[in-house]
């Protein structure tokens, strides 16, 4: 037996307490899946939750059974991949579906909700048999699901969760971060760089979206159990972009001239950031840096000076997706939910692992 834990994942303002089952890192395939392919899906496992029950059969009252090989299948992005974490989600589900033989097709919705609803609506006239979705937003999407629906074209989310929808009804399982995880994290990690003092700011992310309320949630919620003596000043949305996140912090540290730390929900802020405390004439780390990503820039942030730390959101679910939609065609059925591994980078191992980050 694998040693279980529990894990809050909120969905709009509930919070669910659920038994999770961890995964080593070193978790393989079944007994009878032998391929590479299989297991560099299960190391990078770390938890499931709600059962291993959904499969072709019992999805939405049933959909065909597909052989993934002589499907197509589409995957829809949500942002635009001028962000590192899309470029590389991206690349990872293309790479894997070359990996495995499977004819995929791609859209960009490029931030735009509308579109990503026409997006999933194209695929699907196109011929797609079933769908990887990125979603833009946890809400919105339902005239893209219910055409999913009504052509029986089952779909599996990664990344972003559609917190008023259904596993094995409007979705098959979800793929992502413990973002709640990632927060508190986070928060132990500014408390350790700032020796759990003076002025705080957070630099929140897009609105709409279980990662910005989850990684809000874990933060202050760590905070508060840990009796920080960090005081939060300001919180401020920066729409997980560089140049939100530099004009953000230009108000911010205008405002509190004595801003000891700043929590950046995603790199992308965390590195508009660190431009616009240069341009203000600080030196590395007379602000105190705390971001969520795990790109080579926030990594070389840390090398720089001008980052304290990184908590790696894993963009790579390639493996764990197409897993997925074996599972679920094989019969062996795919959990609601999913956490993909995250690592983290601090100033002790930023210059080794500057290689792996994306």
């Amino acid at each position: 037996m694998f040693p279980t834990r529990r894990l809050g994942i909120t969905t709009g303002a509930a919070v669910l307490a659920v038994s999770l089952v961890s995964v080593s890192a070193c978790t393989r395939g079944t007994d009878d899946d032998t391929s590479t392919t299989g297991e560099d899906a299960g190391q990078q496992v770390q938890a499931t939750a709600g059962g291993n029950g959904c499969t072709y059969e019992t999805y939405n009252g049933g959909v065909p059974k597909l052989d993934l090989k002589t499907a197509t299948i589409g995957f829809a992005q949500s942002e635009k991949e001028a962000n590192p974490f899309r470029i590389t989600e991206t690349e990872s589900i293309k790479e894997e579906a070359a990996k495995r033989g499977i004819k995929l097709i791609t859209t960009n919705a490029q931030s735009d909700l509308n579109k990503e609803i026409a997006d999933i609506q194209s695929m699907i006239a196109q011929g797609a048999k079933a769908l990887i979705i990125s979603p833009l937003n946890s809400e919105g999407l339902d005239p893209a699901l219910t055409a999913a629906q009504e052509a029986k074209v089952p779909i599996m989310t990664i990344d972003r969760l559609l917190t008023s929808k259904q596993a094995c009804t409007d979705y098959i399982g979800w793929i992502g971060s413990d973002f709640v995880e990632q927060g508190k994290r986070a928060a132990d990690a500014l408390m350790a760089a700032t020796g759990d003092q003076g002025d705080a700011a957070i630099l929140l992310g897009a609105s709409g979206v279980n990662v910005t309320v989850d990684r809000t949630k874990g933060f202050k919620d760590q905070l508060a159990a840990k009796g920080s003596k960090l005081n939060v000043v300001a919180e401020q949305t920066g729409d997980f972009t560089r140049e939100k996140g530099r004009s953000v912090t230009e108000q911010m540290i205008s405002a509190n001239p004595k801003l000891a730390a700043i929590y950046a929900e995603n790199d992308e802020m965390a590195l508009g950031a660190v431009a616009a405390l240069k341009a203000a004439g600080k030196k590395p780390g007379d602000v105190k840096i705390v971001t969520i990503d795990g790109t080579k820039g926030a990594v070389q942030g840390i090398v720089d000076g001008w980052i304290a730390g990184v908590i790696e959101s894993n963009p790579r679910f390639g493996p764990l997706a197409f897993q997925a939609l074996e599972d679920f065609y094989g019969g062996k059925g795919v959990p609601p939910t999913t956490i993909i591994s995250d690592k983290e980078y601090t100033g002790d191992n930023a210059s080794a692992e500057l290689v792996n980050a994306y």
